[in-house]
């Protein structure tokens, strides 16, 4: 399981562990970490002797972690070059830890000043004249609030544009650690460093998109750290952990029967797609209730069928509702039939405009809400800029407002527990070739069948999710890829899951 916490909460076990250590121990820790990483992106580049780096140093421990670490670097043999964005403010041990070892320190440019285009172009020249190996990003820290300052951003864009690799340090300056969003200039690294744990921004969009790939650096923070964290991310050890696998004793009722309540006269193929997720979902049957019936059995004749309405179709013990449903009495009257129910409901797609957010709080059996980013904002009543700006704090505010689990689409897949304690998970598989129609009818039909197969709602929806995302990398291959594309690798992806 990967893990993150609140800045408050990395604050005070980094203060717990101090109180412990010799002082400088914990930064000297991370420094190393730090410092080891950089060898390995400049190994890849060549070697570490002769090399030419860059630090962007701002001035608070962030920026003093970034110094001793080039201190260690300057100490093989590579040359190092430290850009203070905040002249007069940097770390002072650190400074003079990098002097020592060979080092020098060149002051960027003030925010105010006007000469700042000026000073900007001679800290790159002075950094031998741009042709860079690595750029460390050591502006600011975890405790950052807001975008990058003038100058230290035309600091950043001018080392960015030298083509060398930026590595930063924690998280890109410029992003919020607690939350994902990017309220201004930021760094976007080829790759972050952080330490003792991962803060939640690191993990969510958009501030994930711009942290490149991770790497933690123990440092010896993790006995100091609460056992329920802020966010978590299943790793597959997690996911085949879940899994429903039958037994020998099992038969197709054993293992759960799901029902779906989708498509439409205009969106037949919803009612497939869903239908297609369903069966690939560890449930022993599906049971499809609506007007696609032929066009689901044409696919899937091993589908169960009936005309409606979902109350007298037969036991199930689980519902998915909405996709491609249409927005006429009929489908109104089949979400509300659903929601009746004493068993978990997935809605989707035209259900979560047709249900009454009452009827859902009002229910005992556990609901799952699956909406992307324009779906939750009408939800919410916020533009849909917000809900993307913003993705922890909406899918948090969705849960909370319906009592129910909700599991947000996008770059970024979240889903949180309405009953509230437990951590966000995010969702660390998938890819950008998945933003096509009918994928997520394919996901409400595996989740609702994992709620048939007996998971709780959020580790349905959590499973779900990393098992679609993980199909779609495995279907598309780097290439463009159709929903029944997804669908048909999901047994691909279940299976590399329990190897």
């Amino acid at each position: 399981m990967r893990t993150a916490y609140s800045v408050e909460t990395v604050r005070a076990a980094e203060r717990a562990l101090m109180a412990r250590l010799p002082e400088g121990a914990l930064m000297q820790r991370a420094a190393a970490g730090l410092a080891a990483a950089c060898a390995d992106v400049l190994r890849g580049r060549g070697r570490v002797y002769g090399a030419r780096i860059v630090l962007l140093v701002g001035s608070g421990d962030n920026g003093g972690d970034a110094l001793y670490a080039g201190a260690r670097l300057a100490r093989r043999g590579a040359g190092v070059r430290a850009v203070l964005t905040a002249p007069g403010r940097a770390h002072a041990g650190g400074l003079a830890a990098l002097l020592a070892a060979g080092g020098r320190v060149t002051d960027g440019p003030a925010d105010a000043a006007e000469d700042a285009p000026a000073a900007t172009e001679a800290a790159v020249a002075d950094a031998w004249g741009g042709h860079v190996d690595l750029v460390v990003d050591g502006v600011t820290g975890i405790g950052g609030r807001g975008g990058l300052r003038p100058g230290a951003a035309a600091l950043v864009r001018a080392f960015a544009a030298t083509g060398a690799p930026l590595l930063a340090v924690d998280l890109p300056s410029g992003v919020e650690a607690d939350t994902g969003e990017v309220l201004g200039d930021a760094v976007r690294a080829e790759a972050t460093v952080t330490f003792g744990t991962y803060k939640p921004g690191l993990l969510v969009d958009p501030a994930a998109e711009l942290a490149g790939a991770l790497r933690l650096v123990d440092i010896g923070l993790g006995p100091e750290l609460p056992a329920v964290p802020d966010l978590e991310a299943l790793q597959y050890a997690d996911v085949a952990a879940l899994l429903p696998v039958p037994g020998g004793g099992s038969d197709k009722y054993r293992r759960g029967v799901v029902g779906v309540v989708a498509g439409s006269a205009r969106y037949p193929g919803a009612a497939v797609l869903a239908v297609s997720g369903a069966l690939r979902g560890g449930a022993g049957a599906v049971r499809y209730v609506g007007p696609g019936a032929d066009a689901v059995i044409a696919r899937h004749p091993e589908t169960l069928v009936h005309t409606g309405p979902p109350s007298k179709a037969g036991r199930v013990q689980a519902w998915v509702v909405g996709p491609g449903l249409g927005d006429g009495a009929e489908a109104a009257g089949a979400v509300d039939d659903v929601l009746a129910t004493e068993v978990p409901v997935l809605v989707d797609a035209d259900g979560l405009r047709l249900l009454d957010a009452a009827a859902v709080r009002a229910r005992t059996a556990p609901t799952v809400l699956t909406p992307h980013a324009g779906e939750a904002a009408a939800l919410l009543g916020v533009a849909r800029e917000e809900v993307e700006a913003g993705r922890l704090a909406a899918v948090r505010e969705l849960a909370a407002r319906h009592r129910a689990t909700v599991l947000l689409k996008g770059s970024t897949t979240l889903v949180a527990d309405g009953a509230g304690g437990a951590p966000v998970r995010v969702n660390p598989t998938g890819t950008a070739w998945l933003a096509t129609a009918g994928s997520g009818d394919v996901l409400s039909g595996l989740i609702g069948s994992l709620l048939a197969a007996g998971l709780a709602p959020r580790d349905a929806a959590s499973v779900g999710a990393h098992l679609h995302g993980l199909a779609a990398r495995l279907a598309a291959d780097g290439a463009p890829v159709a929903a029944q594309d997804v669908a048909e690798a999901l047994p691909a992806a279940w299976r590399d899951v329990r190897a």
